[in-house]
């Protein structure tokens, strides 16, 4: 059998990272997706080659239409038919409030974490209806779509609610063309992100509050993700998974 080539945005870093190195250790070619940080890609790039997989690494800003078209053809012409998208590129904006947040930080996050991933799923959902063999993708969302995240970032939260409505609904509709649709709802992960919305000890702090006692590590969101891809989960569709230590 051909293996299986799938997207991951936000690649670089974090969960992303974690993603990549695991879906190469299961057999995928991978197409990583990037916004800035070209060496850190290339050393993702790098440990996924390293595990006998082809990569590519694209810089790509999904909020951008032109972008995302460009990421797909890119992949298309170097690996081939994608038969797999993990949408995670996802922003946050400054800890605080709503009505101390800028109109700039409210639009970027619905940018980039609801636009982006609707661009992302249409052009995968083209290409995967037009090819005719199914596929499989994943969103992340986040425990934060049902929590709401009160003086942190509601708005983030909220994007992340659109994310499951965007899974459930899209899952129906592309269901007959043999393409399942799921997502991942992580908790508190040990990333580099709280420390960008300035808050570097917020996922010891908010997992020590679980049930589990401690914050996730991004292989265990990717463990989740990966599941989600493989034949194992070829009855699971519509579903939210939610990994976040029981909170």
């Amino acid at each position: 059998m051909s293996r299986p080539i799938t997207i991951v945005t936000g690649g670089s870093r974090g969960i992303g990272a974690a993603t990549c190195v695991r879906l190469a250790a299961d057999g995928h070619d991978l197409a990583l997706g990037y916004v800035s940080n070209r060496s850190a890609a290339e050393e993702v790039a790098g440990a996924v080659r390293a595990a006998g997989a082809r990569c590519v690494a694209v810089q790509v800003d999904t909020s951008d239409e032109a972008d995302v078209e460009r990421l797909f053809d890119t992949v298309a012409a170097e690996l081939g038919q994608v038969t797999g998208l993990v949408n995670n590129a996802g922003v946050t904006g400054p800890l605080g409030r709503l009505v101390d947040a800028s109109t700039e930080d409210l639009c970027r996050v619905i940018d980039v974490n609801l636009l982006g991933y609707l661009l992302c799923c249409r052009r995968a959902a083209r290409d995967m209806v037009a090819h005719g063999a199914g596929g499989a993708i994943v969103n992340i969302s986040s425990g934060a779509a049902t929590l709401g995240s009160p003086g942190e970032y509601v708005h983030y939260a909220a994007t992340k609610a659109a994310t499951d409505a965007l899974t459930i609904g899209l899952s129906k509709e592309l269901g007959p063309d043999g393409i399942r649709v799921n997502a991942v709802a992580p908790g508190a992960v040990t990333t580099g992100m709280h420390a960008a919305m300035g808050d570097p000890g917020r996922a010891a702090r908010v997992g020590a509050q679980t049930p589990l006692g401690r914050p996730g590590e991004p292989a265990e969101i990717a463990a989740a993700v990966a599941w989600l891809l493989s034949p194992d989960a070829s009855y699971t569709t519509g579903t939210v998974l939610r990994v976040a230590g029981g909170r």
